[in-house]
């Protein structure tokens, strides 16, 4: 005998989850700032999950079987995610250690003026992002090296990691190499190449605006003066032996990348290249790392595996440097991969339960023009973000949701490919329990309401989107 399908729950009581998480971690992020993620977050997420479990299981019939095959299936698509957290740890100690990112710091410093460091920063990671395909692969290489010199600056880090956030995923949005411009192609069905020249239309008005906001902070903010950022380069050079051979290392890394080799391979690889740098270089250090080790190859081997999980701290005589040269290895990202598993639990629930399928209605029920059609596509990006937790769950769903009504209302495919990527890609980042936002604070080292206002790019983003359908710039219906 077939089992009776459980009901769909109402609108208002899928909501019900959702405002209590809000509530939690708005209480948590009040209670313990900067350390959420330390556990109170993870705990709000469960908990959540928990409500949404009962109301599920209690009130509309649905069997635990098929919640945890939704829980099981989001936390199996965020495996290679954890992965590629485990080797940015890895990569942060030993592109430190190594030297790669203190001379990177160094000839920054060198080059980089205070007053155009944030447009510099922007264009650079937009440059770099565009060659990789990803924002994260970005964030964690020449992202974090750009953090010191904003740092060793003494500008705000949230807008420092604001015009490196941007940059970034303005780059991920238009790379034939990016995993999520394929993506939101491929979901949709339309051929990556009409996706890409379509985004411009939006993405690079935004740019613009982004470049606009951080070449008037630059010329407004507060910096070091020249002699701080000299006696930084001098503390920096007797501390660690600066070379350009070590630049070496992200050269090597660029030219896999070129290769179009998997993201995993590439950054394991990254690791292999500074741990041998580490030992040429900063024998010394790796010494000291090793902490009483014997001497020779087992001190030597002692000190790069502990670069590699664990934390390091190098004593430069400067406090400020200090904390700027000192790195948490693999273990540095277990609170973000821990927080990552809850974040996939509750988005499990919400979407094995329906209750995402019945908020995502309402949407529905906005759509009469193209204007409508593209801003509640952004609304949906949006909520599907905050909702899943998942960048890649909410550009699948967001494309899949409207695909359909898009082809109902005579409106071409390549304008909801664009507007999903506009809202997701973007936005993900800017969530701090979403992987996308809990990532890129743990990796600059800053956190996700902080840098949040000065993400200037990914905030027009979505706005821009909704402006150019309202001004009908090349949008056309199709013809019956």
């Amino acid at each position: 005998m077939k089992q009776p399908q459980a009901k769909t729950p109402k609108p208002w009581v899928s909501a019900i989850p959702l405002l209590t998480l809000t509530l939690l971690l708005a209480l948590v992020i009040r209670s313990f700032g900067g350390d959420a993620i330390e556990g109170g977050s993870q705990i709000a997420l469960l908990a959540a999950s928990s409500i949404a479990a009962m109301i599920a299981m209690g009130c509309y019939g649905c069997k635990w079987s098929q919640l945890e095959e939704s829980i099981i299936n989001h936390i199996r698509s965020s495996t290679s995610a954890i992965l590629i957290l485990l080797l940015i740890g890895a990569i942060a100690g030993t592109w430190m250690l190594s030297g790669v990112v203190p001379t990177l710091i160094y000839y920054g410093l060198q080059v980089l003026h205070p007053s155009y460091f944030l447009v510099a920063s922007c264009v650079i990671c937009s440059v770099v992002s565009i060659m990789t395909g990803s924002s994260w692969t970005t964030i964690a290489t020449i992202g974090v090296a750009l953090m010191g010199v904003g740092n060793a600056m003494e500008l705000p880090e949230g807008w420092v990691a604001g015009a490196i956030i941007s940059g970034a995923y303005f780059g991920d949005k238009v790379s034939l190499l990016s995993d999520t411009t394929v993506l939101a192609s491929s979901t949709v069905g339309v051929p990556i190449f009409t996706h890409i020249r379509y985004m411009l239309y939006t993405t690079v008005p935004s740019l613009v605006v982004a470049l606009i906001a951080f070449g008037i902070a630059g010329l407004t903010l507060p910096h070091a003066a020249d002699a701080t950022t000299d006696l930084f380069s001098e503390q920096l050079a007797s501390t660690f032996t600066i070379s350009p051979w070590l630049l070496l290392v992200p050269v090597l890394t660029g030219i896999l990348i070129a290769r179009k080799l998997p993201a995993l391979i590439t950054l394991f690889a990254a690791v292999l290249f500074a741990c041998v740098a580490m030992v040429v270089a900063q024998p010394d250090l790796v010494h000291e790392v090793a902490q009483g080790a014997d001497e020779g190859a087992t001190a030597l081997f002692k000190g790069v595996l502990i670069t590699c999980y664990g934390s390091t701290a190098i004593d430069t005589g400067n406090p400020e440097l200090n904390e700027l040269v000192s790195t948490g290895g693999m273990a540095g990202m277990l609170h973000t991969i821990w927080l990552i598993l809850c974040a996939m639990v509750f988005g499990g629930v919400m979407t094995g339960s329906g209750m995402l399928r019945s908020l995502t209605e309402i949407f529905l029920r906005l759509v009469r023009r193209t204007v409508s059609a593209v801003a509640s596509t952004v609304g949906a990006g949006i909520f599907f973000n905050l909702c899943s937790a998942d960048q890649y769950i909410s550009i699948i769903l967001t494309g899949r949701l409207f695909k359909d009504l898009y082809e109902e209302q005579g409106l071409e495919p390549r304008l909801l490919s664009r507007s999903v990527e506009d809202a997701a890609t973007v936005t993900s980042v800017l969530i701090p329990w979403n992987s996308c936002g809990m990532t890129q604070a743990t990796v600059l080292g800053v956190a996700t309401f902080t840098y949040l206002p000065y993400c200037i790019f990914n905030l027009v983003s979505p706005l821009m989107s909704i402006l150019v359908a309202s001004l009908g710039w090349h949008i056309q219906r199709k013809r019956g």
